[in-house]
């Protein structure tokens, strides 16, 4: 059994030279061991349910991302096999902090109410350690406080996108006037202007609310797409056939219980109650007169048509897509302009050189894909994440990155940057080799991937999988015992459940032998239960 790795472990790893490539304003970029390599600052720029698909670099065919696509023009990569190894918020933070799989750092689901062990080792613990500044500022939702920052401010919970309420490093709340996706880049700014000590390397998390539900834009950004008509996704009419736990699942964009007309599209009207109406009330709640007015000039006329319409069936479910798409994008826009933001500070301050600048979402999400919204599933649009990198000078790769990463390799790749031994105990591999434009023949052939959250919202049914270049194997468990298979080559959307069929045995059991092989690489119990 590995030894367990401490924080001053990783202190005593390091090179008795502390300072390297920090600050061009203040500092020499030369590391003082001139043998050692640079210590970039590092810039972690992470959102809420960002899809590759709405993202311009990934694909340009509803949105278009020109400051997110700096990040992979600019001396940067893009990642084309990006994923994470359980689709859901906290979860999903917790895999990425620790580099860790679910199972392994305690964080299996938003549900159950047990906080993160914010005791165990982290990678802001062993950056600091290391002599870095570490500073959080917005979407945190593991529960406890957050440990290993030098400063922090995050909302509680999901947060809210108006005039939200911020959690202070001295435990008091406060609620700070405007939009959260602007004001969370304000701190994270103001921090990089007025709060740091600018003798020392960095390490900045900026953790988005934006792109979750129920993508409440900016006011300035209220009339954008509405001249813009959407396509239907090819399998927008999916019948689910031969994948019950899919069909089980309650994120139809067609449904009324599972995509609200009023907390998800705005269509509040007095004579009507809906599940969540009192939800999307208290957000509406927190707008100030001004704000309030410019909401309701934009949604009045809107919601008059839409009832007087009396929209039913086909007609109502790609209305819903339609005002669902254009609120997504509204949202999206506001993002993508605030890490244009914090692009050309780094510009600005001579920074871009010494910095390792990283955009992600904390999963996938489902456009209409499959008739549905949300995640969770193992299934491609919310397996895959989006994964950008603006390289420093001194890591070479440019361009596309067709490698399969997982959302566990980010915490080695910190590490490593900042010149600190990786933990045994650390699931996730360091991409640095990728960085530096070096394709190892030994990289993973596969992925693993571990949902855990149900009973819960959207129903979706406890799962684990592997994905290999061209396969994918599930098996539903608990309260259902199902298996799918697919061919992502001969059937990318994952319409076709081959499981079971004639020709297919050879290739289960090699994917049933391999997805052994991972649980037991990442010691999951579930191993010992099915098998």
């Amino acid at each position: 059994m590995k030894a367990p790795y401490s924080l001053a472990a990783a202190a005593m790893a390091l090179p008795v030279c502390a300072i390297a490539a920090v600050d061009a304003d203040h500092a020499d970029s030369t590391c003082c061991c001139p043998s050692k390599a640079p210590r970039y600052n590092i810039v972690y720029i992470m959102t809420d349910d960002h899809t590759a698909q709405m993202l311009s670099a990934y694909d340009t065919r509803y949105a278009h991302t020109p400051n997110l696509d700096r990040l992979a023009n600019e001396n940067g990569v893009k990642f084309n096999r990006s994923f994470v190894a359980n689709s859901l918020s906290g979860p999903s933070r917790a895999c990425i902090i620790t580099g860790k799989h679910s199972h392994a750092n305690g964080f299996t689901d938003n549900e159950s109410g047990r906080p993160f062990d914010g005791s165990q080792p982290t990678y802001p613990k062993y950056l600091q350690a290391a002599g870095y500044q570490t500073a959080l500022f917005g979407k945190w939702h593991l529960i406890s406080e957050p440990t290993g920052f030098d400063t922090w401010r995050v909302v509680p919970g999901q947060g809210d996108y108006y005039n939200p309420t911020f959690i202070n490093q001295d435990g008091s709340e406060e609620i700070v006037h405007g939009y959260l996706t602007n004001l969370i880049t304000d701190m994270s700014l103001d921090w990089l202007d007025n709060g740091r000590d600018k003798s020392k390397p960095f390490a900045l998390l900026i953790h988005h609310k934006a792109q979750h539900r129920n993508w409440m834009a900016d006011t300035c950004n209220l009339r954008l797409y509405e001249d813009v008509t959407f396509s239907l996704p090819d399998n927008f009419y999916d019948d689910y056939a031969g994948r019950p736990a899919a069909e089980a699942a309650e994120m139809r964009i067609a449904s009324a219980h599972d995509m609200d007309i009023q907390y998800d599209l705005k269509m509040l009207h007095p004579d009507s109650v809906t599940r969540l109406r009192a939800n999307y009330e208290a957000f509406l709640g927190r707008m100030d007169a001004e704000q309030r007015k410019a909401w309701d000039d934009f949604y009045d006329p809107i919601i008059k048509e839409f009832y007087e319409s009396n929209l039913q069936g086909k007609e109502l479910a790609e209305w819903k897509f339609q005002r669902y798409m254009r609120d997504y994008l509204k949202t999206l826009k506001s993002l993508d302009d605030n890490v244009g933001r914090v692009l050309d500070y780094l510009d600005a301050h001579n920074l871009t050189d010494s910095t390792l600048v990283v955009y992600t979402s904390d999963q996938g999400f489902y456009m209409g894909e499959h008739g549905w919204f949300d995640k969770r599933f193992m299934y491609e649009e919310s397996l895959n994440t989006p994964l950008l990198m603006k390289l420093p000078k001194g890591l070479d790769a440019r361009g596309d990155i067709d490698e399969m990463v997982q959302n566990i390799d980010y915490a080695p790749t910190f590490l490593e940057i900042a010149g600190v031994t990786v933990p045994d105990d650390i699931h996730g591999k360091s991409l640095l080799p990728l960085l530096r434009g070096e394709h190892p023949d030994d990289w993973r052939d596969a992925v693993y991937y571990h949902y855990y959250e149900y009973p819960a919202e959207h129903c979706v049914k406890r799962h684990y999988g592997v994905r290999t270049d061209r396969y994918k194997l599930i098996h539903f468990y608990n309260d259902i015992d199902t298996w799918e298979l697919y061919d992502l080559k001969d059937d990318p959307q994952e319409m076709n459940n081959i499981y079971g069929k004639p020709g297919t045995e050879a290739i289960t059991d090699r994917l049933r032998t391999r997805l052994h092989k991972l649980q037991e690489q990442y010691d999951d119990p579930i191993r010992f239960k099915y098998q």
